[in-house]
């Protein structure tokens, strides 16, 4: 596995502290996020997925506990805009320049907004896609959003992914 990817290389140039993670990745897994967390033995509640969304027509990041489900309404809210919703999986990739399973919040193809649920402020480390799948980035959540610029806000459910 190619450990040199976008992401990697926006965390080197931020000069924060990271380590990288890796697991085989299941194509599956019912949840990505979920498998990753049971993968490398860490609570899915502090393995991150990173969700594409378009809040009115902008699209934007959205970075929630692999456990937990995106609240679209406190995403629009966050982003100022009246409604969020899903971004397609082609359009996704397209923006970002990952592949579905390797979407990171890190080094995509144009820099976008991006929210971190704040839940990851309560975490010595987080984990987030590393921008390939089986491979995650381990770093303090304060870390991660000065690489890629992300606020942090309330933007998860608190119901729990089964």
């Amino acid at each position: 596995m190619a450990k040199k990817t976008p992401a990697t290389t926006a965390m080197e140039k931020s000069g924060k502290p990271f380590e990288l993670l890796e697991y085989d990745y299941d194509p599956d897994a019912q949840s990505i996020g979920l498998q990753a967390a049971a993968a490398l033995g860490l609570p899915a509640s502090q393995v991150f997925k990173t969700l594409m969304t378009l809040a009115g027509d902008e699209a934007v990041v959205a970075i929630v506990p692999s456990d937990r489900e995106l609240n679209l309404k406190a995403l629009a809210q966050a982003a100022g805009k009246k409604s969020a919703a899903m971004m397609k999986g082609p359009d996704a990739e397209r923006v970002t320049g990952y592949k579905i399973g390797g979407i990171s919040p890190l080094g995509q193809k144009k820099r976008l907004r991006t929210f971190l649920d704040d839940s990851a402020l309560g975490f010595d480390f987080i984990v987030v896609n590393g921008g390939q799948r089986g491979l995650q980035i381990k770093a303090a959540a304060a870390d991660l959003m000065a690489a890629c610029g992300a606020v942090a806000t309330p933007i998860a459910t608190d119901e729990k992914v089964k």
